[in-house]
């Protein structure tokens, strides 16, 4: 989930985020699936990330966990720009640039969600990340000057930060909450539209295809992961079938084919449907949770789920042109 998209393709994201793309007019007749069955696929794959984390930190620290996810992701992009034969950016201040972008958008938050899981169920790290358009509106009214503030964007901006005390308990004085793994979540989910403004200042108009920079992103990401891994952690004693299994997916299909299959989703029916795949991943995080892990859910978490997920879509909205 992102804050408001560039004008055009730039270097992605986590799971959580929608991916920045242009503005395509929809197409039909693409002749691979149905693009129902890929907004499905999308929304399960990104919903289903947080309870994979989870599994990863059961056996792996969780730097390591997030150098996984990004490891995997890279090798699933650069597999298919070798395919296109298509190669990747180049240029010391695009891949400058990039470094920064792996940062914030990969670095920092894969390894943030993957601490506060430690301490918190899956479903409210979902749900955190849910937050991720409410700090975007915010920041950018400060950091870009054409996000004009309009009452509605105001009103979920307030309506968000209602939703967020609501899944927190707040009148009961956040009990059974851990703050410090909630404040990790939430800490990477602002990450994203600071990302986000970072690359629409730097890297707009930059050659290259949205996969090409994503793929070069992740490489990066991966670089620094590996380096923090190394300094940071001791390497894995063993390699446990089913959080071996869950890292991996959690690269390869979460953040390398489904990026893929995101570009595909935006020139087909373009971003704004495409974008809302966003809504649907709290949701599945939270009932991946429950029923997988057997996390406990109380009520003012899917009420408190919902109300965030209102007020993101009133700061993502924008007023009706005049006809």
């Amino acid at each position: 989930m992102s804050a408001s998209a560039p004008s055009r393709p730039a270097p992605s994201l986590s799971p959580s985020a929608a991916t920045a793309s242009p503005s395509a007019p929809p197409r039909t007749g693409s002749g691979g699936l149905d693009w129902r069955l890929r907004f499905a696929f999308l929304s399960v794959v990104w919903g289903f990330s947080f309870l994979l984390v989870k599994v990863g930190t059961e056996a792996f620290a969780p730097f390591q966990v997030a150098f996984g996810r990004v490891l995997f992701g890279a090798l699933a992009l650069l597999a298919v720009l070798l395919v296109r034969r298509e190669p990747l950016p180049r240029g010391l201040r695009t891949w400058g640039h990039l470094t920064v972008a792996a940062l914030l958008l990969n670095t920092l938050p894969f390894s943030l969600f993957a601490y506060s899981e430690l301490t918190i169920p899956s479903s409210l790290a979902g749900i955190c990340n849910a937050t991720s358009p409410l700090w975007g509106m915010a920041l950018s009214l400060v950091a870009l000057s054409e996000d004009r503030p309009t009452r509605r964007r105001f009103a979920g901006l307030g309506l968000g930060f209602l939703g967020v005390l609501t899944v927190l308990g707040a009148w009961q004085g956040f009990a059974g909450i851990d703050a410090k793994g909630t404040g990790l979540a939430l800490l990477a989910s602002l990450c994203y539209p600071i990302g986000w403004i970072y690359v629409r200042r730097t890297l707009a108009g930059t050659p290259g295809s949205p996969v090409a920079l994503t793929g070069a992103q992740l490489t990066v990401s991966t670089l620094q992961l590996g380096v923090v891994s190394v300094l940071f952690t001791s390497a894995p004693g063993s390699f446990p079938l089913w959080p071996t299994l869950a890292v991996i997916a959690l690269g390869a299909l979460g953040t390398g084919l489904a990026l893929q299959m995101q570009y595909g989703l935006v020139t087909e029916v373009g971003p704004t449907t495409a974008q809302m795949v966003t809504y649907f991943i709290p949701v599945i995080a939270t009932t991946a949770g429950v029923l997988v892990l057997g996390e406990q859910l109380h009520w003012n978490t899917p009420v408190g789920a919902v109300i965030v997920l209102v007020g993101a879509a009133l700061t993502q909205s924008r007023p009706r042109k005049a006809s």
